[in-house]
Parts: C-alpha cells; sequence; structure tokens
C-alpha cells in the first residue's frame, strides 16, 4: 500500500473526527493523521498519497488552518501522487455552497501532475449548489453530518472501499 497522510482542517472537530475513521479503516497510522495547521512541506514529500478533508464555512469558504495549507500543496511537488478528498458542509443551511471548500482546493491543485482519486455521485444528496461538484459528481467524499448524520457511516465505508484499490 502507498504511504497515505491524511490531512484535515477541523474548526469544531467534525472533520478531524472523519479523518481518524477513514485512517482508522485504512489502517493509517495515528501519527499520519495531520491537522493541516501543522502540515510540512516535508511531510508532503514523504507521503506517495494524500487525502485532505476540509470543512466549509462562511459564504463557501475554506476552514482557515488550509489557506496556509493550500500555499504549502502549490509549493510541492505533487507530480504522481494520489489525492482523495473529503468534505463537510450543511447541505440544508448553506445548500447553495455544500462542500465549496473540497471543491476550493481541487481547483488549486487540480494542474499539479497529481491523480484523483474517491469522486462520489450526488445522488442521495440535497443541496442546490457546490463548486465540488465537477463533470455532475462530488471531487470526493461530501459529508453533511449535521442534517444526514444517519447517513455518515455507511457514505465513509463505501468511499473508503472505493478509493483502497486506487492507494494500494
Amino acid at each position: 500500500m502507498k504511504k497515505i497522510g491524511i490531512f484535515y482542517g477541523s474548526s469544531t472537530g467534525t472533520t478531524q473526527s472523519i479523518a481518524e475513521t477513514i485512517a482508522a479503516q485504512l489502517g493509517v497510522a495515528t501519527t499520519n493523521v495531520i491537522d493541516v495547521a501543522k502540515m510540512t512541506a516535508e511531510q508532503i514529500k514523504d507521503f506517495d498519497a494524500l487525502i485532505l478533508g476540509t470543512s466549509t464555512w462562511g459564504d463557501g469558504e475554506l476552514q482557515d488552518d488550509w489557506y496556509d495549507g493550500i500555499k504549502l500543496l502549490k509549493a510541492a511537488n505533487l507530480s504522481g501522487k494520489t489525492i482523495a478528498l473529503f468534505g463537510c458542509g450543511d447541505s440544508d443551511s448553506y445548500s447553495d455552497t455544500f462542500c465549496d471548500g473540497m471543491g476550493l482546493i481541487y481547483e488549486e491543485i487540480k494542474d499539479s501532475g497529481c491523480s484523483f482519486t474517491g469522486q462520489v455521485s450526488t445522488d442521495g444528496y440535497t443541496f442546490s449548489s457546490s463548486v465540488s461538484v465537477v463533470d455532475g459528481v462530488f471531487v470526493g467524499l461530501a459529508i453533511d453530518d449535521v442534517n444526514e448524520s444517519d447517513q455518515t457511516e455507511n457514505r465513509i465505508n463505501a468511499w473508503v472501499e472505493k478509493i483502497k484499490s486506487c492507494l494500494a
């Protein structure tokens, strides 16, 4: 299996919890589950695959710690790396910016030479708009743990199964 680093930005703990759940299911060591505020260029270089998670805030904005994280990612050599994204959002109160943070990360690094895995169908989601939808699918795993917490576990499980083969 590729050496996997999971980087998350979390203000309330939800994104961190999801990152830890994903790590446990993939067998990723807890030392490789890293708050993006502590991410370094050396860590990015050391991993073959990066799983990047963010929540969405305000009017479709990234979680605050990701602004510096994006700068590090853009300065790094991501060529040949496998990237999987996950995002948290509120599809009820913020239906028009649902999981936009995940889409913002995608837009910033999509031309970096990396390959993406883990796109998710929008079927079963209720929202009006999202920049994380590209070519009719989410660029990664979209989670609404506020209004659809009953679906979180199944969505994570299905996504992890989907990305495992790309991380082997």
